[in-house]
């Protein structure tokens, strides 16, 4: 079906759009970024699509070079604006940064799964489950580029690089025929536990910090 993206889309956005006016205000400021996850996952197949047309069909090429940049710049450029303009907060960054991810790979793993049914498996879905971890990276690195303003320019474009290359490595490592691809599968859970981890041990910390002296 021609129309099947952008039917999609508007049965996943509409729903949670509404949803808005609904919940509270932090639960809608990741609302608000898990939308424009969505959104971003729209306009980027759309640049894949012409530039797979371009490069003559040949989806490894494109997968490996192509996409990690397209689709790491567009998901990063919302984060981005939000660290320079409203905070620099880290939780806040990090939590808006995985949102994003989150609503680009939801949108585009339920379109890879409608339109390819019969070539999935629950390993895809596994593998597919952790993604979005790119976009954390931005989102981290972002609250300490942030507050050294002379690691602007310089910190921006590493944060973006990382993400990007990440994003390529793991993308080529699971279209590999060999045992790699298994080391691609393993990819994203190995960054998503340290991540985490550090998360919860940081916020342990500040409470322990802010508890008063008996």
């Amino acid at each position: 079906m021609e129309n099947l993206i952008y039917i999609l889309y508007i049965c996943m956005f509409v729903p949670l759009l509404l949803s808005l006016p609904l919940i509270h205000k932090t639960s809608r400021r990741i609302m608000v970024f898990l939308l424009i996850g969505i959104s971003a996952a729209l306009f980027i197949s759309e640049i894949n699509g012409l530039m797979l047309r371009l490069l003559g069909y040949n989806t490894p090429y494109v997968t490996t070079t192509v996409t990690p940049v397209t689709e790491e710049i567009i998901k990063a450029i919302p984060v981005l604006i939000y660290a320079f303009v409203v905070s620099d907060d880290q939780k806040k960054l990090i939590a808006s940064s995985f949102a994003v991810g989150i609503g680009f790979a939801l949108f585009e793993n339920t379109y890879i799964l409608v339109t390819s049914v019969d070539a999935v498996s629950i390993e895809w879905a596994i593998i597919r489950g952790f993604s979005g971890i790119c976009t954390a990276t931005v989102g981290y690195g972002m609250s300490f580029v942030k507050k050294h303003k002379k690691l602007f320019y310089c910190g921006t474009f590493a944060l973006l690089m990382i993400s990007i290359i990440y994003h390529g490595i793991f993308n080529m490592l699971v279209q590999s025929d060999s045992w790699l691809k298994y080391l691609g599968f393993v990819l994203p859970l190995t960054t998503y536990i340290p991540v985490v981890y550090g998360l919860i041990n940081s916020v342990r910390n500040k409470k322990k910090e802010v508890q008063p002296l008996s």
